[in-house]
């Protein structure tokens, strides 16, 4: 299972055998890089850990607990994991401002606790068998040295995955495997798993900031922007940033670009057909802010030679093509640097998709259209509208509230998903067909999401 995953960590391995527990590890040393060798345990024995990540409030944590006489034998965040769990126990990842997958054995309890950080940046999955034997990896293809029966397709989340990229909940693609969700603990004891959950995002509307001005707000964000780039500087080795030329990657740049000592290392990756290559305003803020700057250009040929590898790494079907290119840049960044800094997330994060403002458009036009208009009426409408994925005027009026249950379902995971619920089991044979049967392929979202405001929902669900 370790060494499925060399590719992970390149700069060591270890494993621990405790009775009926193994663990093991592949490290890729990003801060003190002579110790911190995983498994790490505790002073008496009783704890090992393994933990893939970087918690970046670590020194911080690592000051406030010598201070309270814990001894470190490193200077590794690794060891402030271990210690973080001393102290808090199961509450221990409510202290960690990071991106981690953390497998700990107290044998002092005889319990194996499971931890994924609050965004699941860190990926996570596990197999339970029928006789309580608990499988768990940072790639599902470890899983598969261990348990044979999971090298089947999980029919049931086929909906899922065509409607939303990958399977939005719990399960994955292969039959038994499930990956512990994001902000949650798995507790294994026994033969018998509790699932946890430690953090969500929270919306409760902030009333000390209720009056604050736009300009105080924006002023607000760029520290706490500033704050968050340079909590992740913290590496004992080289760094650098990719640079699409967008506003999230440009602004991380020039943060860096204060911060760090010589010009920053930055990294862009476009295709070799012009209206796909962005690189242009890349260049620019690699010319502004004086940066060490690095190109790779992708030709169709290499893309699609590139497929069969990036569908290994990704242990299930491509559902994103950009994933190609990111290979491609991080390969290339790779010669350079260990560490990198992206602008993922920020669009999510300021709720920046066009397709919010349209939602909300059609769900507030569609209230008022079906209050107001006799269904006499409405209906006739949507049929001559006709049916979704027509080209030209039709097609897009098809997507609008006029042919469209004024529903989030319908208005915003339908109109954006891959393919839609109808579609779907039009795709699909009869027999696949019975085994999604009538599941709303987008069941999770709503199991996760209790808000009840529409803007509040459709950001969480990007998330």
């Amino acid at each position: 299972m370790r060494d499925t995953m060399v590719h992970r960590g390149p700069d060591g391995f270890g494993s621990a055998m405790e009775g009926r527990v193994a663990l093991g590890h592949r490290r890729l040393s990003i801060v003190d890089l002579a110790h911190g060798q995983q498994p790490m345990r505790n002073g008496d024995g009783t704890v090992v850990l393994v933990y893939n990540g970087e918690i970046y409030n670590h020194p911080t944590l690592m000051s406030a607990l010598q201070s309270e006489g814990v001894t470190y034998a490193t200077h590794c965040d690794t060891e402030t994991v271990l210690n973080l769990y001393e102290k808090y126990g199961e509450d221990f990842p409510r202290h960690c401002r990071g991106m981690f997958a953390v497998a700990l054995w107290d044998a002092r309890k005889e319990t194996l606790v499971l931890a994924r950080d609050r965004f699941g940046v860190k990926p996570l999955y596990y197999v339970l068998a029928d006789d309580g034997t608990l499988s768990f990896a940072s790639e599902i293809k470890a899983l598969l040295e261990v348990d044979d029966s999971a090298r089947r397709l999980a029919i049931a989340e086929l909906g899922d995955f065509l409607a939303n990229h990958a399977p939005s909940g719990d399960d994955t693609l292969f039959h038994g495997v499930k990956r512990l969700p994001p902000g949650h603990l798995l507790v294994w004891r026994d033969g018998e798993v509790e699932i946890k959950k430690f953090w969500d995002l929270s919306y409760k509307p902030n009333t000390e900031k209720a009056g604050a001005s736009d300009a105080s707000l924006v002023a607000e964000f760029g520290d706490r922007l500033r704050e968050a780039v340079r909590i992740r500087l913290m590496a004992d080795v080289p760094l650098g940033a990719f640079l699409s030329g967008g506003i999230d990657s440009a602004a991380i740049t020039a943060i860096m670009a204060d911060m760090v000592d010589g010009p920053v290392r930055t990294f862009s990756v476009a295709f070799a057909e012009r209206e796909a290559n962005e690189l242009y305003y890349a260049r620019l803020v690699a010319t502004r802010f004086k940066t060490e700057h690095h190109e790779v250009l992708l030709s169709a040929e290499e893309f699609w030679a590139l497929l069969p590898r990036m569908i290994w790494h990704e242990d299930e079907p491509l559902a994103h093509p950009s994933s190609v290119a990111l290979f491609a840049v991080a390969r290339l960044a790779s010669q350079h640097v260990k560490v990198v800094l992206t602008g993922e997330g920020s669009d999510e994060m300021l709720a920046g998709y066009n397709r919010y403002r349209v939602t909300l458009a059609n769900l507030t036009l569609g209230g008022i259209w079906s209050r107001f208009v006799p269904s006499t009426v409405r209906e006739p409408i949507a049929a001559g509208i006709g049916p979704e994925g027509q080209a030209g005027f039709r097609g897009k009026l098809a997507r609008t509230f006029l042919a469209r249950e004024a529903s989030l379902d319908s208005m915003y995971f339908d109109n954006f998903s891959v393919f839609s619920r109808k579609r779907i089991h039009e795709l699909v044979t009869s027999d696949v067909a019975d085994v999604i049967g009538s599941r709303n392929p987008y069941e999770a979202y709503h199991n996760a999401l209790s808000r009840s405001d529409a803007p509040t929902r459709l950001a969480n669900a990007e998330v």
